[in-house]
């Protein structure tokens, strides 16, 4: 076989995007272009590589077994690139980022400060939940992720820059929003609506319920922080979520926060990469950003409705 780098390039987007003119659009290349390659690479191969599935192609039993290898010649083909851009000493390049959906909330913020002193570097961000997070990890897709506390067990390198107080929330109309001390005991006959069971954050509020001795009571899921603020706001339950989140909807009263004792929940955001990984200059410089620079730019604020919040340096 005499496959060429640019041919798995574009498998691996065909695979991924499950459509040939969606793979065209992210690789620049026309449609046709993209048929073309397929076909002269299954022609080299001399097996089929996809099946058609109405409008979505899916790989067949080779293609998972090729997009495998390909994951993995990427993966070497970056870290090449990382050590010959140390050799140069190159502060330039590409940096590609995973975020957990709820640290979107401030990494542009933080992406924007990297970038007005790194003017060379071109940053691709993808936002996905933390399934996913572990599994382009695993295959080297990204340089840097950025997430709640990875998995104990899992070949990572993490390192925490930044707080993550969770909160319990409520509308402002709530019985309990003008109390200003509840015991947790109390919240154990409240309904919650939560992530789904996979969440950090849920298992975050799961587990502080149990160490207390409290029912967490979850009567609706959702896939979103934005989804779970608006059931809140509408009335059918109280949510526990990262102050992160919050900014808009607590300046403007759409939601209170509640004085509820031991919270806030105090986790911790983490930078991780695959343990072994060649980090890329720019990687590294963004990590130690990270490290330097977090805490001053992406600290949450609180309104005044605020409590509980002395041990992030906030004010009531």
């Amino acid at each position: 076989m005499h496959l060429t780098l640019r041919q798995l390039q574009i498998f691996d987007a065909v695979v991924r995007r499950r459509n040939f003119t969606r793979a065209a659009d992210a690789l620049h290349l026309t449609q046709p272009a993209v048929s073309m390659q397929m076909r002269q690479l299954e022609e080299q191969i001399g097996v089929p590589l996809f099946d058609y599935v109405g409008k979505q192609i899916q790989p067949t039993d080779a293609g998972r077994e090729l997009h495998r290898h390909a994951t993995l010649i990427g993966a070497k083909m970056r870290d090449l690139t990382s050590a010959m851009e140390e050799f140069r000493g190159v502060h330039r390049g590409e940096l590609d980022l995973i975020v957990a959906s709820t640290a979107n909330y401030f990494m542009p913020k933080l992406i924007a400060a990297f970038c007005a002193s790194h003017a060379k570097v071109q940053v691709r961000l993808q936002v996905s939940n933390q399934t996913h997070i572990l599994e382009s990890l695993s295959a080297s897709n990204q340089d840097l992720a950025i997430m709640g506390q990875p998995p104990e067990d899992a070949e990572l390198v993490a390192r925490g820059f930044l707080d993550n107080p969770l909160m319990v929330i409520a509308p402002p109309a709530h019985p309990l929003a003008r109390r200003r001390k509840i015991p947790l005991t109390e919240l154990g006959c409240q309904p919650f609506i939560t992530r789904e069971p996979d969440s950090g954050t849920r298992h975050a509020a799961e587990r502080h319920f149990s160490r207390h001795g409290v029912e967490f009571h979850s009567v609706m899921e959702m896939s979103s922080s934005e989804a779970i603020k608006q059931a809140v706001e509408a009335g059918l339950g109280l949510g526990v979520l990262s102050l992160h989140t919050l900014e808009l909807e607590l300046a403007t009263r759409r939601l209170v926060t509640l004085r509820v004792e031991s919270f806030p929940i105090v986790r911790q955001w983490f930078v991780v990469h695959r343990k072994g990984k060649r980090l890329s200059a720019v990687a590294q410089s963004f990590l130690a950003f990270l490290t330097k620079q977090a805490r001053p730019l992406a600290s949450p604020k609180q309104s005044p409705s605020h409590s509980g919040l002395q041990a992030f340096g906030l004010q009531q």
